[in-house]
């Protein structure tokens, strides 16, 4: 199986205001299905639009999105990798805000590569979270 990329919700929403041609141009040499976004990163736009009063470019935009890339469920098995992953992190005293957790504890239940452009991911080991800045 080829490798797959799990957008972390900052990637999505620059690619959502269309102003990154780079990011654009990568995307779209990835086969569909290669790259895939979190239920919870999901919850994060939706939230997103509904505090701006649903912006209907933004809502378009979210739904292009949805259009080319799968959304993967928070499922049991997520939620087991949360819990080690989380006591892992902590315990070396490595402390990433509470949905940023959930994403990359998505991204390693399901062996994918994150993508996000939050410096705050560099922190975890690499042994831990394939991570890319796009």
């Amino acid at each position: 199986m080829s490798q797959r990329y799990l957008l972390d919700t900052n990637v999505i929403s620059h690619l959502m205001q269309g102003r990154d041609a780079a990011l654009l141009a990568r995307l779209t040499q990835l086969p569909v299905g290669q790259v895939v976004m979190s239920s919870v990163t999901l919850a994060e736009l939706e939230y997103g639009l509904h505090r701006k009063g649903q912006p209907v470019r933004l809502r378009n935009a979210l739904t292009q999105v949805l259009l080319r890339m799968d959304v993967l469920p928070w499922n049991e098995e997520v939620a087991t990798c949360y819990g080690e992953f989380c006591a892992t992190l902590e315990a070396q005293d490595i402390n990433l805000g509470n949905f940023d957790m959930m994403i990359a504890a998505h991204a390693v239940a399901v062996n994918a590569t994150l993508v996000s452009r939050d410096k705050a991911f560099a922190q975890v080991p690499d042994q831990r979270l394939a991570l890319e800045i796009w």
